[in-house]
């Protein structure tokens, strides 16, 4: 069984925190979750990791090749440098979904988000499983540039792109992979155990649903750096007119 690995980062008791920052704390909020969430992005892709933003408060990164002492490192790190501290889940799954289910999991089982006694936990399910490879997918739109960027204003653009988003997110839940918006029009998806058939069946579904094709490169590796790498690859070369399928696979999980 291969299986990979996903960590729930999530802020200690930021909502009451916040609170206690007065009336027009809005941008100093907003600046705080950025940097945090990009001195995060470096240390976890430091290590092989690959980091999602999804509420600022909440991220989650894919943590295959990390151990425990390293996320301990990361904790440390955060929590003498910034105002607030990070507590972590980590888990192990055959899909993405259910790695983060198992990470979300261990981290409540440690307490509520807003308790003020939870302070830099690190949580995992100690199950003896072993983690195995990663596979990513680059998804990226057809001709989104010529056909929305340029054409509508910028407003309903991000509205376009918002719905194809939580359109490709339920469908690709719905076979146990995790998809992030990347900015642009770019998506990656973590896709352990999907197929070139199921990704084709997604995008033909939503080429139907909003009337946007989308191109999907997909990658293995032993962490989220190197499947990441060649899902990359593989998009560039249907890009470049390469592959003449909307879908490619570069690599495997056994090479």
């Amino acid at each position: 069984m291969t299986l990979i690995k996903i960590t729930l980062v999530q802020l200690d008791n930021y909502g009451p925190w916040t609170e206690e920052l007065g009336e027009d704390r809005e941008a100093d909020i907003q600046v705080l979750q950025s940097e945090l969430y990009a001195d995060l992005q470096r240390m976890f892709s430091a290590k092989g990791g690959l980091l999602f933003f999804t509420r600022f408060d909440n991220m989650l990164a894919v943590s295959n090749g990390i151990n425990l002492k390293e996320h301990e490192v990361i904790l440390r790190s955060i929590a003498r440098r910034y105002p607030v501290t990070v507590s972590m889940g980590v888990g192990l799954g055959e899909t993405a979904y259910e790695a983060q289910r198992t990470a979300t999991r261990v981290l409540q089982s440690k307490g509520s988000a807003q308790s003020s006694e939870r302070r830099a936990v690190l949580a995992y399910s100690d199950n003896g499983a072993k983690e195995g490879y990663v596979q990513i997918a680059h998804i990226d739109v057809d001709d989104f540039t010529s056909n929305v960027t340029d054409r509508e204003d910028a407003y309903k653009a991000m509205y376009i792109i918002s719905n194809l988003s939580t359109l490709l997110m339920k469908l690709s839940m719905n076979k146990g992979a995790l998809t992030f918006f990347n900015g642009g029009d770019n998506f990656i998806s973590v896709c352990n155990g999907l197929t070139e058939y199921d990704f084709k069946e997604i995008i033909d579904r939503l080429e139907t649903s909003v009337g946007l094709k989308l191109k999907a490169g997909v990658g293995f590796g032993r962490n989220a750096n190197e499947a990441m790498s060649k899902a990359n690859k593989a998009l560039s070369k249907i890009r470049r007119g390469l592959v003449r399928e909307p879908v490619l696979f570069l690599g495997g999980p056994h090479e």
